[in-house]
């Protein structure tokens, strides 16, 4: 009977136990120092978005562009991550990832300042550029975490970059408008957010100074050992289903952070100051759907039931925003925001739904790549039927669509199976 190096390798006793080998004081202070690291780059991963959807109507009068005009910048930042996305791992292989992180951060700083210099065409320009290199970290920062840290802490980190993610994404919806009548107008208010992709590539670039610990050697040498042709996911019914819930849920969370504001100001009839506030609400409620739900629904022997409640709750947000807009408006945002949450929940589904460290890295790239492919018509079409049609009836019904498909292919991608 033939082993394989594989078992043989597990089954060798270990020569020297982990729990005997110190920890170098320099490795504790690099890990601790790139964990700050994720978390601030995750914290720029939305701001170049809600920032800009915040007053998105003070840019449209300023610029004096057209609503097919403003529709196409609320898609850039789904078709850039789906785009250049692609690149990702390409940029890795040659440069390494930490590098291209370091990178892309700088690329963010330049593209938000640089958008709010000129007119529309710069205008769109710096925002690809920004989410151009997003799309980077997007892909990148999960795999600097999963090669960077023991098992154990995976989750965990993963978590915080979530809970930083959404938060950042909050911050800028709720500070922005406000930050207008600060600094004397949008442009301004909407380039501060630089700053923060500052922050965050000097913590990268000290965290950067660290060697990575033995886990680094660890997953190398597993790459080396599962080597093997790899099987195309494209011929598997569950890993369309895992991508089509992954485009789903991010055409509705692209449409709300890109329209969400104007749909308030318009329908709900709040100033520009409360309408980014109340999208700030809904981004803030992710942070603790990351933290506890994801957790929660991988523990279960099917996650179906979480993805089609957390598809229902905003189902029902959207709903009343569409039945009665002025009745119990805080309700319809809370809804939504727990609805949103359901981004952790799709990463998590991109892991459970495969076996082996290959599967998932192929399952991500072809979730996050194709599945903002799919996102990038939710702004568009949500933008377009509002021109068409001067309301955002048929635009919210679009959404409630988009939302009742995602309840049947959460109950699909949720089921304890294999691609």
């Amino acid at each position: 009977m033939t082993v394989s190096p594989k078992l043989e390798l597990s089954a060798r006793p270990t020569e020297q136990p982990a729990t005997t080998t110190p920890i170098p004081a320099a490795s504790v202070a690099g890990g601790l120092a790139l964990v700050v690291g994720v978390v601030l780059a995750a914290a720029n991963l939305r701001p170049a978005v809600t920032s800009l959807a915040a007053v998105l109507s003070e840019v449209r009068d300023a610029l004096g562009v057209s609503a097919a005009w403003t529709s196409a910048v609320t898609a850039i930042p789904t078709l850039c991550f789906g785009l250049v996305g692609m690149l990702a791992p390409w940029l890795s292989r040659r440069y390494g990832p930490r590098p291209v992180i370091t990178g892309a951060l700088a690329l963010i700083a330049l593209g938000l300042v640089g958008r709010v210099l000129d007119g529309p065409f710069v205008l769109v320009a710096g925002t690809f550029l920004a989410c151009a290199a997003i799309a980077v970290c997007n892909v990148l920062i999960p795999v600097v975490v999963k090669d960077s840290f023991p098992a154990g802490k995976v989750g965990a980190i993963t978590g915080a970059y979530s809970a930083a993610l959404s938060a950042g994404g909050a911050i800028a919806a709720a500070f922005t408008a406000p930050l207008e009548e600060v600094v004397g107008g949008w442009r301004s208010a909407v380039g501060m957010w630089a700053l923060l992709a500052v922050l965050a590539l000097a913590t990268w670039l000290l965290a950067g100074r660290s060697t990575a610990p033995a886990r680094a050697v660890a997953v190398a040498e597993e790459a080396e050992e599962d080597a093997a042709p790899r099987r195309s996911l494209l011929r598997s019914p569950l890993a369309w289903a895992v991508t089509v819930f992954f485009g789903f849920q991010s055409l509705v969370a692209y449409t709300v952070m890109g329209w969400l504001p104007e749909i308030l100001r318009e329908m709900a009839g709040v100033t520009p100051t409360t309408a980014g506030q109340l999208l700030a609400i809904v981004m803030v409620l992710g942070v603790p759907v990351s933290m506890i739900v994801p957790p929660l629904a991988a523990r279960a022997r099917s996650q179906s039931v979480w993805a089609m409640s957390m598809a229902l709750t905003g189902f029902a947000g959207f709903a009343g925003l569409l039945l009665a807009p002025t009745v119990a408006t805080g309700l319809w945002i809370l809804l939504i925001g727990i609805g949103m949450g359901v981004f952790p929940l799709a990463l998590t589904l991109i892991t459970l739904r495969a076996r082996t460290s290959q599967e998932t890295a192929q399952l991500s790239a072809m979730a996050q790549s194709l599945g903002y492919l799919i996102a990038a018509a939710g702004p568009f079409a949500v933008g377009l039927l509002h021109g068409l049609t001067g309301g955002w009836e048929l635009s919210l019904v679009l959404v409630l669509v988009v939302l009742a498909a995602q309840v049947v292919l959460g109950h699909v991608a949720g089921r304890p199976r294999y691609v």
